[in-house]
C-alpha cells in the first residue's frame, strides 16, 4: 500500500515539473507579447480576480472573433475581416497575459497602479 502511494506521489511531482517546464517554453514564446506590460515594480493594486476577469475577457473576444468569422462568412464582404483580426488579436493578447504574464503585467493592462 505504501508503495503505490509513493508511485503516486512520484507522478505528481513528476507532473508538477513538467507542467512547470511547459509554461516556461510557453512564457518565452510570448515574450513579444509580454514584454509590452512587464515592469520592474511591483503592484500595490493587484488583485487575483484581475487575472482571473482578463482570462474571462480574453475567452469572450476569441468566440466573438469566432463568431464575426461565421458573419463575414456569410456576407461574402472581405471588409467585414477586420473586425475578426482586432477581436482576435484582443483575445489572444488577454488571453497570453492573463496565463503568462506577472501580476505587474495583469495590472498594468488593466491601468490600476
Amino acid at each position: 500500500m505504501g508503495n503505490s502511494v509513493q508511485q503516486i506521489q512520484i507522478k505528481e511531482q513528476l507532473l508538477i515539473i513538467n507542467g512547470g517546464f511547459m509554461i516556461e517554453i510557453l512564457t518565452r514564446l510570448c515574450w513579444p507579447i509580454l514584454k509590452l506590460f512587464e515592469t520592474n515594480e511591483e503592484p500595490a493594486n493587484y488583485k487575483k480576480s484581475h487575472r482571473v476577469a482578463l482570462n474571462i475577457l480574453g475567452a469572450l473576444f476569441i468566440l466573438l472573433s469566432l463568431g464575426s468569422v461565421w458573419v463575414a462568412n456569410s456576407s461574402d464582404e472581405l471588409g467585414s475581416l477586420l473586425s475578426v483580426v482586432v477581436f482576435f488579436c484582443i483575445g489572444i493578447v488577454s488571453s497570453i497575459v492573463g496565463a503568462f504574464g506577472s501580476n505587474a503585467a495583469v495590472s498594468k493592462i488593466w491601468g490600476t497602479k
